[in-house]
């Protein structure tokens, strides 16, 4: 129900009677302590969840054989908690661990093996490694169709998993079978209420969403929420992810007093429901900024995305890259005031993080050379602007497969800056290739494609 406090007195009642009835390294105290580290982790409160988590490894590795399987658990929440942190290095070491011990103690297709190669996935797909993190979730989908009935959720939550990667990719078509093959399983096994379909919902219209099908994001969105404000208490952080997901497709519409509707909606769950230094209230001020940069209200869009700012400074670890978004949402509103020099101090500050968390070929890190260039083409400095747009494209060239939307941004903005620089054959020449791309990638109304058409039609003209 999302209700920690509520968990936590529990689990405190729990430990007490454990701690005066058992040893110091007793077994079942370590599996309270991983209890509590993951009810802190729920809340966002990270060095808590790690220190509770820790415990319980420590008293683990004390008390039980190397391969047992609770050791397992304690290494894989320990791997939870630093994921969360974006401390993705320390996460694959001990979901590795975790995944060692699993390897020699159950047979090749057991289901938490497949568990495991899944949190691994799921590691690398933060890390925007994407390859490998299909190379795991596939893995994991293999044991699943064979260990498991055609009808069990967790082949429809393996399906996701795969369904995501390939969203984040930008293979839309790839991402809308797997979250289908998810959605059809669910439909059958479940409860026509049952949140995990809602869940499906959710994630087929992130997809229409991306593919600017918005009034089909829409459709799936209000199935979503009709089964969630059924099934769920009026205050569950769930019902505030769906408010903020139609939010979200109401700002890419355009329709921003409807955007604000619904995620000051879901910023009043969250406030009810957690803590006042979750990450997700963050995530629910930077969105509210979202709305006001858009709607040009830019003293607005600096309140909420410095109380985002001021949350997360407290939550996560200082290189953690939801900070580093964080400084490039306010950076991004600088640099729509004609702030350049602050635009880019908040840039550059962003761009500082991901190069410390992030793998080198990160899609996040060809965001920041490409929002850095943005300024100095913006200034006139069109020279430095291709500077930092072949940076950004040579990440997507490695990183995306060659048909992603965000390559045809990269193209799109280097012909823009020769077309600045008036050479005009190098400008039609990227133009033309951001069109093939959206024209494969997008639908044929969405306004990116309007916009590239008209500044080829003007480089046309220039020649």
């Amino acid at each position: 129900m999302g209700d920690y406090s509520k968990a936590l007195e529990f689990y405190e009642k729990d430990l007490e009677i454990t701690k005066k009835a058992l040893p110091p390294n007793h077994p079942d105290l370590a599996q309270s302590y991983n209890n509590f580290g993951l009810v802190y982790d729920n809340m966002g409160n990270y060095s808590k969840a790690l220190e509770f988590c820790e415990k319980s490894y420590q008293i683990r590795e004390k008390a039980l054989p190397s391969n047992h399987p609770d050791l397992a658990q304690s290494y894989n929440s320990v791997g939870l908690v630093y994921d969360n942190m974006g401390d993705y290095s320390k996460a694959l070491e001990f979901y590795e661990k975790a995944h060692k011990i699993h390897e020699k103690a159950l047979p090749p297709n057991h289901p938490n093996l497949a568990a495991f190669y899944k949190n691994i996935g799921q590691v690398y797909n933060n890390m925007g490694d994407y390859s490998k993190a299909l190379e795991f979730h596939e893995k994991a989908h293999k044991i699943y169709e064979k260990a498991l009935p055609s009808n069990h959720s967790s082949l429809a939550t393996s399906c996701n998993s795969v369904g995501s990667v390939y969203h984040n990719m930008g293979d839309y078509s790839k991402a809308l079978e797997f979250y289908e093959k998810a959605l059809e399983i669910r439909e059958k096994a479940l409860p026509p209420n049952h949140p995990d379909l809602a869940t499906s919902y959710n994630n087929i219209v992130g997809v229409y969403n991306n593919m600017g099908d918005y009034s089909k994001a829409l459709e799936f969105y209000e199935k979503a929420l009709k089964i969630l404000e059924k099934a769920l208490p009026p205050n569950h952080p769930n019902l505030a992810y769906s408010y903020s997901n139609i939010g979200l497709v109401y700002e890419n519409m355009g329709d921003y007093s409807k955007a604000l509707e619904f995620y000051e909606k879901s910023h009043q769950i969250f406030e009810k429901a957690l803590p006042p230094n979750h990450p997700d209230l963050a995530t629910s001020y930077n969105n509210i900024g979202g709305v006001y940069k858009n709607m040009g209200d830019y003293s607005k869009a600096l309140e909420f995305y410095e109380k985002s700012l001021k949350i997360l400074e407290k939550a996560l670890p200082s290189n953690h890259p939801h900070l580093a978004s964080s400084y490039n949402n306010i950076g991004l509103v600088y640099h729509n005031m004609g702030d350049y020099s602050k635009a880019l101090e908040f840039y550059e500050k962003s761009h500082k993080i991901r190069e410390k968390a992030l793998p080198p070929n990160h899609p996040s890190l060809a965001t920041s050379y490409n929002n850095i260039g943005g300024v100095y083409d913006d200034m006139g400095d069109y020279s430095k602007a291709l500077e930092f747009y072949e940076k950004s494209l040579k990440i997507r060239e490695i990183a995306l497969p060659p048909n992603h939307p965000d390559l045809a941004i990269s193209y799109n903005n280097i012909g823009m800056a020769y077309l600045g620089k008036g050479d005009y054959s190098k400008a039609l020449s990227f133009l033309e290739k951001a069109l093939s791309i959206w024209q494969k990638s997008l639908p044929p109304n969405h306004p990116n494609i309007k916009t590239v058409t008209n500044s080829i039609d003007n480089v046309k003209k220039r020649m």
